[in-house]
């Protein structure tokens, strides 16, 4: 198993560590904009869930 990618957090900079509990680990929360992927940290993806949800398509709705 490879090691986890490094990451960091588009809006605050923090980053995901390799030693970070795991159940946080699965809140972050990635994106693809302009061909790249954007990753938002657990306490950022809650301060701006309603832009994320702003992004989903009609169809989710």
């Amino acid at each position: 198993m490879s090691a986890p990618e490094a990451v960091a957090c588009v809006r605050c900079g923090r980053t995901r560590g390799a030693d970070e509990d795991p159940a946080t680990a699965l809140a972050w929360v990635s994106s693809r904009e302009r061909g790249g992927l954007r990753w938002l940290c657990p306490d950022c993806a809650r301060r701006h869930v309603r832009d994320i949800e702003g992004k989903l398509p009609d169809e989710y709705w």
